[in-house]
């Protein structure tokens, strides 16, 4: 159980762990925070009563809007620093085979006044 109230908590302040930032906060996603499947908090077990509640109350509580054009934010930096990284490595690359490229024709440079064997 005290997994459940950790994973609310975590998701009451906006910092969840398993599941994306401004997720609702609902019983499956406060099952799948806490390492659980979704489903696990069933209103038919007698355990889960007060957890319930919690959640219904911390649902209402959390204003998720709010959150939205950060989390866009941090995500369209995060997608800029991958990009940033494909194409660093991309020019990585290119050097890498430009420099391969000049060794390759400086060998066949060598071989070009070969004669051929007659016989």
């Amino acid at each position: 159980m005290q997994e459940y109230w950790e994973a609310l908590e975590r998701l009451k302040a906006g910092c969840p762990s398993r599941v994306p930032p401004g997720s609702s906060i609902n019983k499956d996603t406060v099952a799948l925070e806490a390492g659980r499947k979704r489903g696990s908090i069933k209103k038919s077990r007698s355990s889960f009563g007060e957890l319930i509640a919690a959640i219904d109350t911390a649902n209402g509580e959390v204003d998720v809007p709010a959150n939205k054009p950060r989390d866009l934010l941090r995500k369209a930096r995060a997608e800029k620093q991958n990009y940033k990284e494909l194409y660093h490595q991309a020019l990585n690359r290119e050097l890498m085979l430009l420099d391969r490229l000049a060794r390759l024709e400086k060998e066949l440079a060598r071989f070009s006044n070969v004669l051929p064997i007659r016989e």
